[in-house]
């Protein structure tokens, strides 16, 4: 194999900016939900239900963009393609919104949903308050769990999701041009 063949194996991905975007989008998102899934099941830092919510977007990310690089790839119309990375842009946007808002009820900057943070309220009568407890598992969605470099997991989603948003933006922009 020659350089000139090395090189021209990979012009279709560089001569294509939404198939670039939309599969770094999926496999951003797709290392993600493993990395989320890691801190679940390995290192057993249980998500809260704000946690969970967050994911949703990746989860529409990962097929989604596999689908939108494989309408790229295979020359669909241009405003199918553009429509594609729209949404996951959208999407992106939408979830670093929830994670900022997530943040911001770990910071106390502002309350959070009731099903998960605040005080622990109505546990039923005291003969079955013992067993209630040893069924539930609570996690609070106003105490972080982990934090790295300053940031909780939310903090770090909406990194994430603010990369993947501009990911889909200057493909789109390179896209419309193209």
């Amino acid at each position: 194999m020659t350089l000139a063949t090395a090189h021209s194996s990979h012009a279709p991905a560089r001569g294509n900016p939404a198939l670039t975007a939309s599969g770094a989008i999926a496999v951003i998102a797709a290392l993600t939900l493993a990395g989320a899934w890691f801190f679940q099941l390995v290192l057993e830092i249980l998500p809260c239900p704000l946690c969970l919510e967050q994911r949703y977007a990746y989860y529409l990310a990962v097929p989604l963009g596999v689908l939108v690089a494989l309408a790229a790839a295979r020359g669909a119309p241009r405003p199918v393609v553009l429509a594609g990375l729209v949404l996951l842009g959208l999407a992106a946007l939408a979830n670093a919104t929830l994670g900022t808002y997530h943040a911001g009820v770990e910071w106390g900057f502002w309350q959070g949903p009731t099903d998960c943070t605040g005080p622990i309220v109505n546990l039923g009568n005291a003969g079955s308050l013992l067993e209630q407890l040893d069924k539930v598992k609570v996690v609070r969605c106003d105490e972080v769990q982990w934090r790295f470099l300053g940031l909780s997991l939310a903090g770090y989603n909406v990194l994430i999701s603010l990369l993947m948003a501009a990911i889909a933006g200057w493909g789109v922009v390179k896209a419309a041009k193209a």
